[in-house]
């Protein structure tokens, strides 16, 4: 099965929500948070369907963001800061089904692309799942400081603070 990256829309946001309970079970996050992110920043809400254009693989949510920050787990926004000075990749959530296919590597260049359309030099994310190699692939970096740890053990123990400078 062909799939591809294509923006969200609200009519994908149940087939967001479903995808979300499966992969990321541990991290539940209100319908309202994924619908919030849309409303904010739909250029980094993007959905992976298959040719009939149905939700089927996965679901991005990057928004602008202020790096060192971590937004909490199922927090709603308000806004997106002013100053941003980075791309942060709130979620990314690919089916188990759907993982072998090259959806995490496409999700990730088109997001540099996205970074770079909006003037930004770096992006940001927690790692969880243990998915830090799959990130450093990617070219992220973890970063560790006093403060940010205190942050993304709100996502869990294995969580991990990451930063992609664009070259």
């Amino acid at each position: 099965m062909m799939l591809a990256w294509r923006p969200m829309t609200e009519a994908d946001l149940d087939a967001v929500n479903r995808i979300a309970g499966v992969v990321h079970a541990a991290y539940p996050e209100d319908p309202m948070v994924f619908a919030e992110r849309l409303n904010l920043y739909p250029k980094g809400c993007l959905i992976a369907a298959n040719a009939e254009n149905a939700v089927c693989g996965g679901y991005c949510i990057a928004h602008p963001w202020r790096l060192g920050r971590i937004p909490a787990l199922n927090a709603m926004l308000g806004e997106t800061p002013k100053d941003a000075d980075c791309l942060y990749v709130h979620d990314v959530a690919i089916l188990p089904a759907t993982r072998k296919g090259g959806l995490g590597v496409q999700i990730s260049d088109l997001l540099k692309r996205v970074a770079r359309s909006e003037g930004f030099c770096r992006l940001a994310l927690t790692s969880v799942h243990n998915s830090e190699p799959f990130w450093e692939r990617q070219g992220y970096r973890r970063v560790t400081t006093p403060e940010l740890t205190r942050g993304p053990q709100s996502y869990g123990h294995d969580a991990v603070y990451m930063i992609c400078a664009l070259a």
